[in-house]
């Protein structure tokens, strides 16, 4: 029997050892999907905390409930360990880890390598391999393959490589991992079939593509119409400032079109692992092909530009009130990328606090799921909201969390400038919108 065959017949009948490198927001929903359905389930990661909350039954991720993960711990069908070496008794690997940009904004690939050479210590024939983390066009093929090639073993026949990019929307209550469709291609037909069939065991709807670059660019074209379309409605909003025109108001009306319309919103900047980011993977790839990428650039300056704005917005308001922002007491609400989670990467949050710090402003911030904040020069505690708001000179809507209680901030702040357009809805000389 081929390695194929003896592989499919694992998979179909639940036997096959599934592992996963990154317990993150990716990694352990996907180890759990897999472990709910029947599949013996070991999660790899350098972090020792996450590992052993992970084995606690713990979770530290927002889509992930106590509930869920505690008796697939306490069962052992999903454990947790900090011990590459598990990937020798594994027949299934998937990739999750971190693909963060350098500061140059070219591509950081050490965590991929850093796994994809544990893994290919441990390669052996019939194991499938998938890489789920976001990035350029054509890693898959250059930078994996003739890793797990150097030996003897041959993709197609000896073992199976795939990309399926990860498509998670945290806090999202309706599309979470098991039902948002998967994309998957491999390196050969072959691989793809495998991969297909691996993820149609646990996730509801699997789409096969020709190849790892298409399943590559999948995730970028997603992630790239978001930026793009972002930044043109942050342009809006300006020109609309400019103008003496609601934006709101204006995009509201425009979404009654039936066809033809998609509303995008504005905002005080992108945060999170992924519309920030992985447009530039694009970017970065087409300059190595002579193609200028301007669209992408072009936004990526508007967006960067919207927690400057917000700045300026704050300093312009409390100026119409006779208050200078020097020394002025700067109240942020939310500090997450988005509402209703925890996670503050590449949060426009921590770009409109530093910059308030540089301009000699007092700031303090309350958020529910961020209890203490540590970035750069930053180092603060959340305080109660009731505490700070009339205390406050401003107020800033960062992020419209769904536990603030917008209608008692309007009657304790002083002064509210709103990013999100949360208080939609009230009416008063206090409240700036963006």
């Amino acid at each position: 029997m081929d390695c194929s065959q003896t592989l499919q017949d694992k998979i179909v009948n639940r036997a096959a050892r599934v592992g996963v490198v990154g317990l993150g927001y990716v990694g352990l929903p996907l180890a759990v999907e897999f472990a709910r359905v029947g599949f013996q389930v070991t999660g790899i990661d350098l972090n020792e905390s996450k590992a052993a909350r992970v084995n606690a039954g713990d979770s530290y991720v927002t889509d992930v409930p106590d509930e869920v993960l505690k008796p697939l711990a306490s069962a052992g069908t999903l454990r947790a360990t900090t011990d590459f070496r598990e990937i020798a008794g594994l027949d299934t690997v998937n990739i999750c880890v971190p693909t963060p940009l350098r500061k140059t904004k070219d591509p950081d690939m050490s965590y991929i390598v850093s796994a994809c050479q544990e893994i290919a210590r441990h390669l052996h024939p019939g194991m499938l391999i998938i890489l789920e983390s976001t990035t350029y066009p054509g890693t898959t093929d250059e930078l994996l393959l003739p890793m797990f090639e150097s030996g003897q073993l041959r993709a197609g026949k000896d073992f199976f490589l795939c990309f399926s990019p990860e498509r998670v929307d945290p806090g999202n209550p309706t599309f979470q991992t098991s039902n948002i469709p998967k994309v998957v291609g491999g390196v050969t037909p072959k691989c793809t079939e495998m991969g297909a069939l691996f993820y149609r065991q646990a996730l509801q709807n699997v789409v096969p593509v020709s190849s790892t670059q298409v399943a590559e660019m999948v995730k970028l074209l997603e992630n790239t119409f978001r930026m793009i379309n972002i930044g043109m409605v942050n342009e809006l909003a300006m020109m609309c400032d400019r103008m003496g025109i609601d934006v709101w108001e204006v995009i509201d009306a425009a979404a009654t079109k039936p066809f033809g319309f998609m509303p995008f919103y504005p905002g005080p900047g992108l945060g999170g692992h992924c519309i920030p980011i992985d447009p530039f993977y694009l970017s970065w790839k087409t300059r190595q092909a002579g193609i200028e990428a301007r669209f992408i650039e072009l936004a990526g300056y508007i967006n960067g530009q919207m927690p400057h704005y917000v700045v300026d917005k704050i300093q312009n308001a409390l100026n119409e009130r006779g208050k200078a922002l020097k020394d002025a007491q700067v109240h942020v609400l939310g500090v997450a990328y988005k509402k209703d989670i925890d996670d503050v990467r590449e949060s426009p949050a921590l770009d409109v606090m530093h910059l308030l710090t540089r301009r000699r402003a007092k700031v303090s911030y309350s958020d529910p799921f961020v209890p203490e904040l540590e970035s750069d020069s930053l180092k603060l505690r959340a305080v109660p909201l009731e505490e700070a708001a009339p205390e406050a000179d401003c107020v800033v809507i960062i992020t419209n969390h769904s536990a603030f209680d917008y209608g008692r901030l309007l009657e304790q702040a002083q002064l509210i400038v709103d990013t999100r357009n949360a208080m939609k809805g009230f009416q008063s000389p206090k409240i700036v919108r963006l």
